[in-house]
């Protein structure tokens, strides 16, 4: 309604105009003729009046009768006048809808929308609004406001006339439109049944709120219904409808099913066909009354029911009537699109004889279908593709439909194809097709063969899925994988090598140097210094993090194993040999294999980790054939490997191999300023796993920790300080005194018979402490409990030493 259109409309012009005039002169304040200065104009005002009085008994007469709600409000949206069909509609009286009376017509969630417009409404145009009007029962239905101003001679609104215009009907068409669209959409994307009829009851439950929907599907032998989809239908009630039998003195779904027609049930806890149980079931989870609609073939063929429940007892209306028929209908079209596409190769198969029919069925798809001859020449593509194209038939097989594949793919697949396709087995593979509108997008490209009663291939059958927004989304999360890798990385490359000394410093500059190349790396330093770790910190940092690493403690294997741990063996290379195995150097291909107490490796073995070295080759233990490897070594030794050299027992060109590029890692006593760093680190780790909580270390715990000499370097330390949590009784961490003392204390620079006496008598007292123990090392009875060293210590002195076991 336009201002336009009120100026030629002949009928309510001169009234209107009369109206405005009267207002005017009343919103003025210039009543009964008193205007000063305007005295001759008295009469006409009062004759205006007296005629827009004399008409107005006519006007509401006739705003009463018109079959549309209608009404008058003041600027402010406060009612003014509401004709009586507003009032016959929605039960309420002119008392009760004065003024804001009206506004708890509006449905509470529109109202606030609502008004808020109302208060905008600065330009005086009119304005339509949607909103829900409470009907004289209490249902509330969908109306078209439609209002426009009064204005002034200043045109400033002195009134707002307004209608409502019922559009529920047209609001369900469109809702229903909406779903059916949806429905076609997943169907056409492949969704599965269930996520169809979820999707479609999620809509119907939004629409016909507050009844929830379900839908039931047919067993195949025709004498049950299961529970398929319904998102809102109560969990408890699910197992009273899973499943239902089809007959006449079941409940609605089954006795819709069984009967083929519409059942309602208006009163759960009166209807006859209800148990008792499921009575009280069915009201304890709010459903007091239920509707059933069967889904039918047009060959009367039952596939299912689709129902509605309801929180009261009650009819459906019209309306709801409506919704459940069009409801099952796109249910309907869902289950026949499903079984459609579940006996689509079985289809194919049986008209595979007629050309024509085929293509017919084939252009109903929506999925991207072409066919292919023996010889793999496109013959003819169906609806879905030429429209995803944008191609004509005529074009398919010519030069121009090859051009819709991206040349990239047709070049790398061109092989492929050509071999599949002379296998005669189905086969996929992913390429990018250009759309109509110019863009790649990639699909999944699915070929399966048609036979004739000969088994030969006379047809190929390709269909395409788009999978574009996969792929993309599958290349962001790679690259944020990737971009998350390396952050973690470089936060987390050196995590366990704790400390900011000069010393340490200098480690982590070697390693930071080194560890881009692919250069030998030898570590020396004491037991317990972290070589290890400083080994993982190269591979990390390395072009080769994102492969194998692999740790040998060469001490720790008998040397009579260590060639076939390193290097592998054949089946029957040796008693016990009863499969191939691969060693640690083929585990560790394109990776890094750290070699732990290198110092330790035979002299036969150490020929063969020369020849690693030098030609990037070995043999198996017990085989012939050589093999090649790509693998970068990081070899460790608390050793001094020069002494070791001079004494016959390692080679010295196997230390020139390895010694590329040394890198010697300081005894935690050459970097005592890191000590308190590595306790507060310890504390924290092992107070986390001991689930105890520590709020301070002892001041003197620090003292202590640097004042000791700490022969077994860091991992005396770690241990120390697991020990301490274990013991800690407060939350306040210390160690004990007595723990740091040791018989090994750094004294004052001795002479080499001093040194000698030293190493006899901690030898006689090892050879002791095996004799009482038989021989055993480990164990609450060994001798390394005996002397109340780590195993792994006690392991080294003894070889260190030249000490000769006990045999038991």
């Amino acid at each position: 309604m336009r201002k336009s259109h009120h100026e030629t409309d002949s009928t309510r012009g001169p009234i209107r105009d009369k109206a405005r005039k009267v207002a005017v002169t009343i919103s003025s304040g210039r009543e009964n003729g008193a205007i000063p200065g305007h005295d001759d104009k008295g009469d006409d005002i009062k004759k205006v009046r007296n005629e827009s009085r004399s008409s107005e008994p006519t006007l509401q007469q006739i705003i009463h009768k018109i079959p549309t709600l209608a009404w008058c409000n003041l600027p402010d949206g406060s009612s003014e006048f509401l004709n009586q069909r507003w009032h016959d509609y929605t039960g309420l009286s002119p008392q009760e809808a004065h003024r804001a009376g009206w506004k708890v017509a509006i449905h509470p969630e529109d109202l606030p929308r609502l008004m808020a417009k109302w208060g905008a409404l600065s330009d005086l145009e009119p304005r339509e609004y949607e909103v829900r009007l409470r009907r004289s029962d209490g249902v509330f239905r969908w109306f078209l406001f439609r209002i426009e101003p009064l204005r002034d001679e200043v045109r400033e609104a002195v009134r707002w006339y307004g209608t409502a215009t019922d559009i529920e009907d047209r609001k369900r068409i469109e809702a229903l439109r909406a779903a059916e669209k949806r429905t076609l959409e997943m169907i056409a994307d492949g969704a599965s049944l269930k996520d169809i009829l979820n999707e479609l009851c999620s809509s119907i439950d939004v629409e016909a709120s507050p009844v929830i929907s379900t839908v039931l599907l047919m067993d195949p032998d025709g004498k049950r219904l299961w529970h398929t989809a319904g998102p809102l239908v109560p969990r408890a009630w699910l197992p009273a409808i899973s499943p239902v039998l089809v007959s006449p003195n079941s409940a609605c779904c089954g006795a819709a099913a069984f009967s083929k027609k519409r059942v309602i049930v208006a009163d759960v806890a009166t209807h006859t066909n209800w148990p008792d149980e499921f009575k009280v079931l069915a009201i304890k989870n709010g459903i007091r009354a239920a509707w059933s609609e069967p889904i039918l073939t047009k060959d009367g063929e039952v596939l299912g029911t689709f129902a509605l429940y309801s929180s009261e007892p009650r009819i459906p209306t019209d309306a709801e009537i409506k919704l459940i028929e069009a409801a099952g209908h796109l249910a309907l079209i869902a289950i026949e699109r499903q079984r459609s596409r579940a006996a689509l190769t079985t289809a194919l198969d049986e008209i595979a004889k007629s050309e024509a029919e085929l293509r017919t069925i084939t252009d109903a798809i929506p999925q991207l279908i072409v066919a292919i001859g023996a010889d793999g020449n496109h013959l003819y593509a169906n609806q879905a593709l030429l429209e995803y194209t944008g191609l004509r038939k005529e074009e398919v097989g010519t030069e121009r439909f090859r051009e819709v594949f991206h040349q990239e793919d047709s070049e790398r697949l061109q092989h492929q194809r050509e071999v599949a396709l002379s296998q005669g087995l189905p086969f996929e593979y992913e390429r990018r097709v250009r759309r109509r509108d110019g863009q790649y997008r990639w699909l999944l490209v699915q070929y399966n063969p048609l036979r004739d009663q000969q088994g030969k291939v006379i047809r190929w059958y390709a269909t395409g899925t788009d999978i574009d927004d996969r792929k993309q989304a599958e290349e962001r999360t790679r690259q944020e994988n990737v971009a998350l890798r390396e952050q973690i990385d470089q936060l987390f490359m050196f995590d366990e090598i704790v400390g900011s000394s000069p010393a340490l410093k200098t480690v982590l500059s070697g390693i930071v140097k080194v560890a881009p190349t692919d250069s030998t790396v030898l570590i020396s330093g004491e037991t317990g210094t972290g070589k290890e770790l400083i080994a993982r910190a190269i591979h990390k940092s390395s072009q080769r993090a994102g492969h194998a690493f692999i740790s040998v403690n060469c001490a720790a294997i008998p040397s009579s194993l260590i060639a076939s741990e390193l290097f592998g063996h054949e089946k029957g290379a040796f008693t016990g040999a009863l499969q191939r195995r691969q060693g640690r150097f083929e585990l560790a291909h394109a990776g890094t294999i750290f070699l732990d107490e290198i110092g330790e490796l035979p002299a036969e073995t150490q020929i063969a980790l020369l020849r690693v070295l030098q030609e990037r080759q070995f043999e198996r233990v017990g085989g012939n054939r050589v093999i090649s490897t790509d693998v970068r070594i990081i070899a460790a030794t608390n050793r001094d490997l020069t002494a070791a050299i001079a004494s016959g027992t390692f080679r010295a060109d196997l230390f020139y191999r390895l010694n590329v590029f040394p890198i010697d890692v300081p005894p935690l006593r050459n970097r005592r300023e890191d000590i308190p760093m590595l306790v507060e680190y310890f504390v924290k780790r092992y107070a986390e796993k001991a689930r105890k909580k520590i709020t301070a270390i002892d001041k003197n715990t620090f003292t202590l920790c640097q004042s000791y000499h700490w022969p077994g370097n860091i991992r005396e330390l770690q241990n120390i300080v697991e020990r301490s949590i274990i013991l800690c009784t407060g939350d306040i961490f210390s160690i004990d005194d007595a723990w740091l003392s040791s018989p090994d204390a750094p004294r004052s620079k001795s002479s080499g018979l001093l040194t000698q006496a030293v190493h006899a008598y901690e030898k006689e007292l090892i050879e002791a402490a095996l004799a009482d123990s038989n021989g055993k090392v480990a164990g609450l009875t060994g001798a390394a409990a005996k002397l109340g060293i780590p195993r792994s210590t006690l392991e080294l002195r003894i070889k260190q030493l030249n000490i000769k076991k006990p045999t038991r």
